[in-house]
């Protein structure tokens, strides 16, 4: 195990809008406002026309590839994650998410694109004073955290 200690910055509550899609409004509005690094709450509806990275196709492979499935319908959700910047120095968000539908879960990421479904909500937990950064792991291609 690796860390950097952090201090907390500001703290940011936006309102997503209908259509916004995931990752790109969070990591837009970090880009926008010089967070660097966060925590991320998310909790709102998720239209059908998304797409989840629910695991590796093969989970032996040495460079895995990301099954990738759409969500059934419109579904209810709630995520958290973390932005960290990336080696080209630009906010990455990796945002984890449980999608409920009629008594069904799906778990994933939400890299792929996720589209907000009316309602939207995400906490920013800005965090000042610490090294860590994503960078690509050669062997296995994912854009690891880092700390130094």
């Amino acid at each position: 195990m690796k860390f950097t200690e952090a201090k907390q910055g500001r703290i940011f509550v936006l309102r997503l809008e209908h259509g916004d899609r995931l990752p790109d409004v969070i990591e837009t509005f970090a880009g926008d406002h010089k967070v660097n690094s966060a925590v991320v709450l998310f909790i709102g509806g998720i239209d059908r026309n998304s797409k989840v990275v629910v695991g590796p196709e093969d989970g032996t492979a040495q460079k895995p590839v990301p099954s990738i499935i759409n969500l059934p319908g419109v579904s209810e959700a709630v995520g958290v994650g973390t932005i960290f910047l990336d080696e080209d120095s630009m906010p990455k968000l990796h945002l984890h998410s449980a999608f409920g539908r009629q008594g069904n879960t799906i778990t994933g990421c939400t890299r792929e694109g996720v589209l907000i479904w009316h309602i939207g909500e995400v906490i920013i937990i800005e965090l000042i004073s610490n090294s860590a950064k994503r960078k690509i792991d050669s062997k296995t291609g994912f854009e690891l955290l880092e700390v130094y």
